[in-house]
């Protein structure tokens, strides 16, 4: 991995435009599969997919997996939450809209900041990050609220569920950071992540009783093909390629643009629901992340 990171130059900024866009719109390819392929079953064939494509990948660029560095405990930590982050992502999707998901899942980098500011040293917030998470936490109850008063009183499972997942996700970054993991190769580390869930999300999904895989459809087929081969495998290794080239601060303030293309998504593609409250939500957990990282440069 490289000593020096480079400002942001044309190449870093067209790359993470276009992971932002197919990050965003992963919750509505999720959405358009779930009648052919249950939510959580996605999920697992999402992880298997893109874990054999990474232990491809490694083996072909000689990137070793499973040599003895001490991360086999954090590793299967991080697995774990992994996974259970996306049992309540997925699951959660049943009883809410994909844009709705999208903001709420995305209050992960705003809890990110505050778990690093309390485990690992040097990772301290300043005044202007505590603004954004007071902006992106506002976002998130003005978006509970909006969903009550518009009658979408249903979907509140499904909301819950996502901020559950953004607080694993958080976990699972933390994790990382404070232990050995911190030191291993971002593929390795990934790795844990697919490997575990590989093997807890499918065994989820036949205890939830869910159908599982209904009908192998054209639309099913390219939805979980897009969802582990072009989000979690290669847009995933685009995102560690650039925090080996790029200031990484710099990078996670686009993440901003994430819940935005999901929101647009939801509502181009599904024809989902876009209030003036919700959208503010939106914005407001935007501009949280942006200032959350914009003072980690």
């Amino acid at each position: 991995m490289q000593a020096y990171r480079k400002p942001l130059d044309a190449t870093a900024f067209g790359v993470m435009l276009l992971c932002t866009a197919l990050w965003g719109f992963q919750q509505v390819a999720i959405k358009l599969a779930a009648h052919d392929v249950s939510f959580v079953m996605q999920a697992g064939i999402r992880s298997i997919v893109a874990a054999i494509l990474l232990l491809a990948w490694a083996r072909a660029r000689g990137i070793p997996l499973f040599a003895r560095d001490g991360t086999l405990v954090p590793g299967v930590v991080v697995g774990l939450l992994f996974g259970a982050e996306f049992i309540f992502i997925y699951a959660g999707l049943g009883h809410t809209t994909a844009s709705r998901m999208i903001v709420f899942i995305y209050l992960a980098p705003v809890v990110t900041a505050l778990g690093l500011h309390l485990f690992v040293r040097g990772e301290h917030l300043v005044r202007g990050q505590w603004l954004g998470v007071l902006l992106a936490f506002g976002g998130v109850a003005l978006a509970f609220a909006g969903g009550f008063a518009a009658g979408h009183d249903t979907t509140w499972l499904g909301d819950l569920f996502g901020v559950i997942g953004a607080l694993l996700w958080a976990a699972t970054t933390v994790v990382v950071r404070a232990t050995k993991l911190t030191h291993t190769s971002a593929t390795k580390a990934l790795f844990y992540q697919l490997a575990i869930s590989a093997l807890m999300l499918p065994a989820a999904s036949v205890l939830m009783g869910e159908k599982g895989v209904v009908a192998l459809t054209p639309l099913a087929l390219a939805s979980l093909a897009y969802q582990g081969v072009i989000v979690a495998f290669a847009s995933y290794l685009a995102w560690f390629w650039l925090l080996t080239r790029y200031l990484a601060g710099r990078l996670a303030v686009f993440s901003f643009l994430t819940p935005l293309f999901g929101v647009l998504a939801g509502v181009l593609v599904l024809g989902e629901p876009l209030t003036p409250a919700f959208a503010g939500a939106a914005l407001f957990v935007g501009a949280g992340i942006v200032l959350v990282n914009l003072r980690r440069r």
